[in-house]
């Protein structure tokens, strides 16, 4: 029996890649992240895992698409570029720092499920992103949560 998805959040700033960024380019490595818990969850990932595609520092934030991850973990390209603001001298093609994994457009949701929507519901508030202080831009959510925010996304 194959294992079930996963489900994540996955933040990016509107301004700096939005979900319309997504859905015009298709895929995209999730490069530049660069905190060890993130990056150890991209390590977890598998094919197929779902995304929820999170715009943050937007009034409101919020979730406002899906994605798939489509690659498993790989290098992450930007730490070897050179005058990538994400460049990190000791990341190497052979001994890698930072991953990350590849994901692809699934679908804009029809209306934005907001971090304060989150916080109210009972489904919802214990989500790492409704946590105070949460500056974490990737987080595991429960297959429930997944499909709670789905189900609010579809209420016009």
């Amino acid at each position: 029996m194959p294992k079930p998805k996963r489900c994540w959040l996955m933040k990016s700033e509107a301004e700096c890649y939005s979900i319309d960024d997504l859905a015009r380019d298709k895929v995209t490595p999730w490069e530049g992240v660069r905190n060890f818990q993130a990056r150890n969850f991209m390590k977890e990932m598998s094919v197929g895992d779902v995304v929820l595609f999170y715009h943050s520092n937007l009034k409101p934030s919020g979730i406002v698409g899906i994605g798939e991850v489509v690659t498993p973990a790989h290098p992450d390209a930007s730490a070897m570029r050179k005058g990538d603001e994400h460049f990190d001298p000791r990341s190497t093609y052979e001994k890698p720092i930072w991953e990350c994994v590849d994901v692809a457009f699934v679908r804009k949701l029809p209306r934005l499920v907001g971090l304060d929507e989150i916080k109210l519901h009972p489904k919802l508030r214990s989500m790492e992103v409704a946590r105070r202080g949460s500056r974490l831009s990737i987080s595991e959510v429960t297959r429930e949560q997944c499909d709670t925010i789905e189900a609010l996304a579809n209420r016009t």
